[in-house]
């Protein structure tokens, strides 16, 4: 595979979610990535977290396959695993073994928990997560129940994301020094450092540690998502008075008085009452002739059926087909280093690995 990290070689040891999303985003750029899934696993060629890497199988149980496993970190730059705390140090794969064979190893561990701590052994989900974490709790509008984003924050943007950046860090340290290390990414970890900003606007005293009520979380007229006369939706995002005069003008609300209150949070219920009724006068269409590509912030809410259609993401290319499944493009993109598209995964036998 081309890109930024052409010449590093990962063996990732099979596992769902996070992991192989880490192992995907190096892959995606340049990285060779071997997946060791057990005998008789199946790829599924329809999940683009398991594209472009080569796929092996082996026992971890048996003496031939943790010989297999070494013989391969000996000439790796990098190892993802993602087992409860423990797990392969029983195997005899842990660590301190690899990184003896080769103390310039990165080894990369994705855990929800993280490797130490209470809840360490015990299982979880995203869900638990971003729970324990502080980010669940201010997902959700006003008066309902905590709503959980998918598997957004912690599995993928708090885990798989986090240590992709934990192992591009390391292997540059590793380059420069010689030394090897451990990488602990916990998902509770992850959820929480994606929580800065607002942890900082709590600080600052413009956060209320409650749901539905800020500027950001759909407390505010101007941020939130409104449906439109043929029951689809859009996004609005006027923070800026700028933009929030460019709604109003194209809005028809500029001789509205009551919507010069923007920043009155007393004044949000009502004005959302108005803009929720002037968005059912029209269709999300003709919302966005109005709006879209204009300062007010704005873009049509889409389906995963819509996206890949629309003329901005056909533009940059932001799906590709592979494998005859529709699906994201690596990103981001780098002004030298052009990264190859993304291919399925393949079998190949170890014994052609070196």
């Amino acid at each position: 595979m081309a890109g930024p990290l052409q010449g590093i070689r990962i063996i990732e040891l099979a596992g769902i979610g996070p992991g192989p999303f880490a192992a995907m985003m190096l892959a995606d750029h340049g990285a060779e990535v071997i997946r060791v899934d057990r005998p008789g696993a199946r790829i599924d060629a329809r999940d683009p977290l398991l594209r472009s890497r080569r796929l092996i199988q082996l026992d971890l149980k048996s003496a031939e396959g943790k010989a297999a496993v070494r013989a391969l970190c000996k000439g790796a730059d990098g190892l993802i695993e993602g087992f409860r705390p423990g797990v392969t140090e029983r195997l005899g794969l842990g660590p301190e073994v690899l990184l003896a064979d080769n103390p310039k190893l990165v080894y990369g561990r994705m855990t929800g928990w993280g490797q130490f701590g209470p809840y360490a052994q015990a299982a979880g989900h995203d869900i638990n997560y971003i729970a324990l974490a502080g980010a669940l709790h201010t997902y959700g509008r006003a008066g309902e129940k905590p709503t959980p984003p998918i598997n957004m924050v912690g599995d993928f943007g708090g885990g798989g994301m986090m240590l992709a950046f934990g192992m591009v860090s390391a292997l540059l340290h590793a380059q420069k020094t010689g030394a090897g290390q451990v990488i602990d990414a916990a998902m509770t970890d992850g959820a929480a450092v994606l929580m800065s900003m607002i942890w900082g606007f709590r600080a600052n005293g413009i956060w209320k540690d409650e749901r539905g009520v800020n500027m950001l979380d759909t407390g505010a007229h101007f941020y939130d998502s409104y449906e439109t006369a043929d029951g689809k939706w859009i996004s609005l995002g006027s923070i800026e008075p700028q933009f929030y005069a460019e709604l109003r003008r194209l809005a028809g609300l500029a001789d509205d008085p009551d919507f010069d209150a923007q920043m009155d949070q007393r004044a949000w219920g009502p004005l959302k009452a108005k803009l929720t009724a002037l968005f059912l006068t029209k269709s999300r269409d003709e919302w966005c002739a109005l709006m879209e590509m204009t300062d007010v912030c704005f873009a049509p809410i889409l389906s995963m059926a819509e996206a890949p259609s629309h003329p901005h993401n056909a533009a940059r290319a932001t799906f590709v087909e592979a494998g005859g499944v529709m699906q994201p493009a690596p990103a981001p993109r780098y002004s030298v280093t052009v990264c190859d598209p993304p291919v399925m995964t393949t079998a190949v036998d170890p014994g052609v690995l070196g």
